[in-house]
């Protein structure tokens, strides 16, 4: 294989489809993927000399591959599935009918005595190790206090809390005795909160009452008692986990934490995990927001088990011992995946607090204490450091880094090269694209295959993705709509509260029946290469032709004075439509005639006419969701009249006053009539 150092592009000069790096012939052969493709062999009688070729296996013969990934992790079952998959059909898949299990039961599999189970730290406390003897034990032990007050499997569990070891011992001891889990950050506002957790009438809530960012604390004893005064009726206990010293509000039926510590640790044989129907539900996690009261999107203990193990083994390649980072909130789905990076052994790092204080290499030196293999992080993170050309290898040793995966939003062909020039130049940056529908990675990172710039390796084993065109064919070097045509076992088995299954069925299959459509514009290559071109449903349609934004977003933030964009596309009557750009400058620019001109000309010169908008402004803060998704949907319905809050809730904003310049645009504009 040709060395990984000669196939770095100079300083900026990545174009989309460079090629910067191949994997080692020893990288390939102890892969995860290598191993389960030998498994696979083996059982099957087939051969797959490629990774192409096992993907095709893999969404060919759906139950044949799942049924594969079943025994070669030995997943442990209390009783025998009777079938694998009863019909290939969605929504309503029904799989491994008959097998009782508990996703926390795997997750403690690899508890072993004197051990590191995960790393924690916070803006007060360096990096801390957690023994799988006091992780495991605390969760038994939570889990035991739990059913001694009554909670019962389905029962619903509920958190606000932060990104810390306390909010995972509590999602590992709900599920093991077969309760529900939800959680939701405490930088969430009361409403926030509330719109989301009181959908699932809980019998237990669990709070955190203050959080540390940015060198400052907040004390959220109030909101967490207001919140727990509308949870509803079904609310009998709370635990509070307490890190203010003293605190006058008390929320009814409260005990501490440190109290439920004092109860004697459970030992490992003397506990017992629910066994559950495959498809019994493990957790609630939550739509945006951005349009309406979010949606409570149930997930299985079952199908998380199976797919997230497939996912951080096979297209991570992750394993027993091996250290993970990735920067996260608890409300995120990535939250979920770092904590069920335990299913295979792997030490999870968690980090609560700012990514950016008190410097901006908190993260970096996390990596580098933790000795971290996988480190993840989010393009509009790399893209802060790019502008203060920052560039953490001149300070801290990667030696045990193997692999990044960006994720969040599309990664443009410079960010893909910044790993290389900024980390080191041996390095798998294995991108990946999902969502928290599914909590998973639809597309991602394959270690037998090269990386090429602004690119994403591969479809995902057991994705039946492709891109669609308006009526429904398959499409490649096109832009299209994301679609998933065969069922998945991690896939929502539900929505909460949904009689019939009705805001489900219109939030994936409205367009094309039985095919789920994900919401987000989708271009595959001749060679498998995947993008992510922002989201359908804020289509730019210029004369006839589909633009994706991330398109606009990659030509305009690589100016150096963009901080951020946002792009939408306004129809018209009279066939007519317009597209204003808008802008939030860093520091002390200034949105002139000369920058405006540039950002059209960038525009034009690196795509077509069509992608120069009809109008720039500038505005004081792009608005985003907490997970930092540009909300492209309500600020296009604003514009199109619609008052803010029936299209968005302040609550799902990372910046509750970043829509206040659109809504004032929107007020004195003359430049269109709707």
């Amino acid at each position: 294989m040709a060395s990984p150092e000669l196939n770095v592009i100079g300083a900026d000069t990545a174009n989309e489809g460079d090629l910067l790096w191949t994997p080692s012939d020893k990288k390939v052969k102890e892969s995860g993927l290598a191993k389960f493709t030998q498994f696979a062999e083996k059982r099957t009688g087939k051969t797959f000399p490629n990774y192409e070729e096992l993907w095709e296996w893999s969404v060919g013969d759906v139950a044949g591959f799942w049924e594969t990934v079943w025994h070669y992790f030995d997943i442990k079952s209390s009783s025998n599935y009777t079938s694998v998959l009863k019909e290939e059909v969605m929504p309503g898949a029904q799989w491994f009918s008959g097998a009782k299990l508990n996703f926390a039961e795997h997750l403690l599999r690899h508890e072993q005595s004197g051990q590191t189970a995960l790393y924690y730290s916070n803006e007060n406390l360096p990096l801390t190790p957690m023994s799988w003897d006091e992780f495991a034990g605390r969760v038994r032990t939570l889990a035991n206090y739990l059913r001694s007050i009554n909670v019962q499997p389905g029962d619903r569990v509920v958190a606000y809390s932060s990104n810390t070891p306390e909010t995972m011992i509590c999602l590992a001891a709900t599920t093991a005795i077969g309760a529900i889990w939800s959680v939701c950050s405490p930088d969430f506002g009361v409403i926030g909160a509330v719109d989301r957790l009181s959908q699932l009438e809980p019998k237990v809530f669990i709070y955190t009452d203050s959080y540390q960012y940015a060198g400052k604390r907040f004390d959220r004893s109030k909101e967490a008692f207001d919140i727990a005064q509308q949870l509803g009726k079904n609310l009998t206990h709370t635990i509070r986990i307490q890190n203010l010293e003293t605190s006058e509000i008390k929320v009814a039926n409260e005990i501490l934490w440190k109290e439920i510590l004092e109860l004697p640790l459970i030992e490992k044989g003397s506990f017992k995990f629910e066994q559950v129907p495959f498809d019994h539900p493990l957790w609630i996690l939550f739509s945006s927001g951005t349009t309406g009261l979010p949606k409570a999107i149930v997930h299985s203990h079952g199908g998380i088990l199976l797919e997230q193990l497939k996912l951080q083994h096979l297209h991570m390649d992750l394993d027993n011992g091996d250290t993970s980072l990735f920067y996260t909130t608890s409300a995120w789905m990535m939250w979920n995946f770092l904590m069920s990076s335990l299913l295979l052994g792997v030490r999870p790092v968690l980090y609560d607090g700012s990514p950016t204080y008190p410097d901006v290499d908190v993260l970096w030196k996390l990596a580098s204490e933790s000795k971290a293999r996988m480190m993840g992080a989010s393009p509009s993170y790399i893209e802060s450091l790019k502008k203060i050309n920052y560039s953490p290898k001149t300070k801290f040793d990667f030696s045990h880094l193997d692999s990044i995966l960006p994720a969040g939003s599309p990664v443009a062909p410079w960010c893909t090269q910044w790993f290389y020039q900024n980390i080191k130049s041996d390095l798998w940056v294995g991108t990946g694209s999902g969502g928290t529908d599914c909590c998973t990675g639809f597309l991602g990172g394959v270690p037998s295959l090269p990386v090429y710039a602004g690119e994403i390796q591969a479809r995902s084993l057991g994705v039946s993705a492709y891109s669609f065109d308006e009526e429904g064919n398959s499409i490649v070097d096109q832009v299209g709509e994301l679609v998933i045509t065969k069922p998945m076992p991690s896939m929502p088995i539900k929505f909460w509260n949904d009689p019939g299954d009705k805001k489900y069925k219109d939030a994936y299959f409205d367009k094309y029946p039985g095919i789920w459509r994900h919401g987000d514009f989708f271009k595959i290559n001749e060679r498998g290469g995947c993008f992510v071109l922002g989201r359908s449903d804020a289509t730019l349609n210029r004369h006839g032709v589909r633009i994706g934004t991330a398109e606009i977003y990659k030509a305009v933030e690589s100016l150096p004075e963009i901080a951020s964009s946002l792009v939408v596309n306004i129809d018209l009557p009279g066939g007519h439509f317009y597209m204003p750009l808008f802008v939030e400058l860093l520091p002390g620019k200034t949105l002139d005639e000369v920058l405006v001109n540039t950002i059209k000309s960038a525009l034009r010169k690196q795509y077509t006419p069509r992608h120069v908008p009809d109008k720039v402004v500038q505005i004081e803060k792009i608005p985003t969701t907490r997970s930092g998704k540009k909300m492209e949907v309500p600020v296009r319905k604003i514009l199109m009249g619609q008052k803010f809050e029936d299209v968005a809730s302040s609550e799902a904003m990372a910046d509750k006053t970043a829509m206040n310049d659109i809504i004032k645009y929107m007020a004195v504009q003359t430049d269109f009539k709707i």
